[in-house]
């Protein structure tokens, strides 16, 4: 009898040829990106991407209270999404995978042009026959 297509390849491997991540390196992604779900970390992250910054002006840019805004940077560090340096008496945060960097800009950048996209019609729209 014969096999049904492509089972020739390992269990593992998609039609791309790229191996399928181990059941610990999704749990890690998982994780991370649940750290993301949230909108204040999320707003952190995409403050960061733009250059780092101390947690007095990331409180200030998110609107944030100050220990809240180092709680969820604590997180965040320790997740290894955000590394920081000592300036002084400052703790200067900042993203230091450039990848991190380009998947926080592009997730956050497609769905702030999808909202503007969708809403562009309806502006016009309202100020017809009116």
């Amino acid at each position: 009898m014969s096999q049904g297509r492509g089972r020739e390849r390992t269990v593992t491997e998609n039609a791309a040829g790229f191996e399928d991540p181990s059941a610990e390196v999704l749990a890690e992604a998982a994780a991370a990106f649940g750290l993301l779900a949230s909108s204040a970390r999320l707003h952190l992250m995409w403050a960061l991407s733009q250059g780092e910054s101390d947690v007095t002006h990331l409180a200030d840019r998110v609107g944030g209270a100050l220990p809240a805004v180092s709680q969820h940077l604590a997180k965040l560090k320790l997740a290894g999404l955000v590394r920081s340096r000592r300036e002084g008496r400052r703790q200067v945060y900042y993203l230091d995978d450039p990848d991190v960097v380009t998947l926080v800009r592009v997730m956050v950048g497609q769905l702030n042009a999808r909202t503007q996209h969708a809403s562009a019609p309806v502006h016009r729209l309202r100020g017809i026959g009116g």
